[in-house]
């Protein structure tokens, strides 16, 4: 239940962030804390589909090039 907290409150921060109109380079770093999230959780549920959609995530998460797509500064 920890990890559904964890994952609800990061997401708040996410919409807050958002909704005042952060920068993309403020969002990035919550979005990666999100994915380690939800990896967590679904390791703990024990849910192969979202474990699966988790890892794809951190995947996409840790692309070298990354930043460079979102005109970020490498980081």
């Amino acid at each position: 239940m920890e990890e559904a907290h964890a994952l609800l409150a990061r997401l708040a921060r996410i919409e807050a962030l958002d909704r005042d109109g952060a920068a993309p380079e403020l969002l990035l770093p919550e979005l990666r804390a999100l994915v380690g999230e939800a990896e967590a959780w679904a390791r703990r549920e024990r849910d192969p589909r979202a474990e699966a959609a988790a890892r794809t995530c951190a995947d996409a998460c840790r692309q070298p090039d990354l930043e460079r797509h979102l005109a970020l500064p490498a980081g």
